[in-house]
Formats: structure tokens, sequence, C-alpha cells
């Protein structure tokens, strides 16, 4: 019986265990998407994207709901956000003690609950917490909910500012 319990905790790890996914995650902490708003927050081929989202939905950490042809995700449970943003202060308290470059955005993503903005490309509210990337550009700081927004955001700031 442990032996189950132990795999089924393992098969929910499995499914969060890759960083597009854990992006999906942070997309939808607050809100629901539909498949194309993913894809362009992420800037990932569909057929990839789908796989990730099929990954999450077997696992119980997504559950979708089709409104005529689109069809919408959110979080299954509010504990996985929890889940995740306490992984995140644990990897904070990880690198805390390394000078590690990384510890200035894993802190500003944990600690800076304001002022809310939105990301400069799609429009998602977002926090320095709940943001997944951030920039500081003539010393302005900006905030990204995914990868996609990111990336294109870098490509061509002027567009966006």
């Amino acid at each position: 019986m442990y032996s189950e319990v132990f795999s089924l905790h393992a098969k929910l790890l499995k499914a969060l265990s890759n960083p597009k996914r854990l992006e999906i995650l942070q997309l939808l902490r607050s809100q629901e998407l539909t498949v194309g708003e993913i894809q362009e927050m992420l800037s990932l081929p569909q057929g990839n994207l789908s796989q990730h989202l099929q990954v999450l939905r077997e696992a119980n950490v997504v559950t979708t709901k089709r409104n005529g042809k689109q069809i919408y995700y959110k979080i299954a449970h509010k504990n996985f956000i929890k889940a995740s943003d306490l992984m995140r202060e644990i990897l904070v308290e990880q690198h805390k003690s390394k000078n590690d470059p990384l510890m200035e955005n894993l802190t500003k993503k944990m600690t800076d609950l304001v002022p809310l903005t939105n990301d400069p490309v799609c429009k998602m509210r977002l926090s320095p917490k709940t943001a997944s990337y951030a920039l500081d550009l003539n010393g302005l700081s900006y905030y990204f909910c995914a990868s996609g927004c990111f990336e294109t955001f870098k490509k061509s700031p002027n567009k966006y500012l």
C-alpha cells in the first residue's frame, strides 16, 4: 500500500518536472487561458505545447473547459500554486549563502509583491512574485509572464515601451 502512495506522488512530481510545464503552471496561477494564449506567451510550437498540456491533464494538475471552439485551461487545485511557491522559497534558501547571480531574481520573485504591473507584451497582470522573467532596461524593471513574451520583448523593446 505504501508503495502505491509513493508511486502516485512520484507520478505527480514527474508531471511537474519540466521547466515549460512549470511555466504553464505560473501562467495559469490566477486565470484561465486558451491553448492559443498559452502558445503565444510561451512561444512554443502547437504540438509541443499539446504534449505538455496532456501530461498536466493526465496528472490532474490542470482542468479544461470548452467554450465553443476554444478550450480553456486552469489549475485544478490552488495548492499547486502554493507548492510551487514553497519550492521557490526552498531555492532561495539553497542559494542564499552562495554568491549566485540567480539569487537576485529568486529573491525578487518571492518577496517583491508590489507594485502590480502588466506584462508589456501580452498585458497579463502580474507582480514580481508571479513573474517568470524580469528585465532591467534603462533603469526600469519589466516583468513577463513567460519566456515567449520575454523573448518577444527583447527582440523589439521599443515596440512595447
